[in-house]
């Protein structure tokens, strides 16, 4: 399974902020028929298919910041997936879905470690003075604000339990 990912992760096209996401993915997509790669074409496929369809739902393009919210919603469903299949035993699903969040996660900037993660969220709390437990909507905004404004990636549920850390007492 790991040779699988690193051959997907090899093979994607990484982040390109020149070139619209669809583009790339149009151009990835010819790649990818040439070289006759099944998984990898029937990943973008999905993937191009699921901004399309925001784009219909919208009705006008779809700006980076846009692309990239259904990108990471569709990452979570994977994410989803892949915690199910394993519960059922299906390790061999599993592995399909946790190779396409390889792929899908190639198209987006790259996201935040734990560490960064936590080092964001103390100094926020730090901003904010002496925050609450009961005041953990605002430092959740203000901590996914700054790392939108840094352009950063965050998984929402890491940065809730890195504020719920912090701001419960010890």
């Amino acid at each position: 399974m790991a040779a699988v990912e690193t051959q997907l992760a090899a093979s994607a096209s990484r982040y390109n902020p020149s070139m619209s996401m669809i583009e790339q993915i149009q151009k990835d997509i010819t790649t990818a028929m040439k070289a006759r790669e099944e998984h990898r074409l029937s990943t973008l496929r999905m993937v191009k298919t699921a901004l399309k369809n925001r784009e219909i739902e919208k009705m006008a393009p779809l700006d980076d910041k846009e692309s990239q919210q259904v990108l990471s919603t569709l990452i979570k469903q994977r994410k989803e997936s892949v915690e199910q299949f394993l519960k059922g035993g299906r390790k061999e699903m599993a592995d399909k879905e946790a190779a396409e969040i390889v792929l899908i996660e190639a198209y987006l900037p790259k996201a935040a470690t734990e560490e960064h993660i936590a080092a964001g969220v103390k100094a926020v709390i730090a901003e904010m003075g002496s925050p609450t437990i009961k005041e953990m909507g605002t430092v959740m905004k203000n901590v996914m604000a700054r790392f939108t404004a840094e352009g950063i990636r965050v998984d929402g549920k890491v940065v809730s339990d890195a504020v719920k850390r912090e701001l419960t007492p010890k």
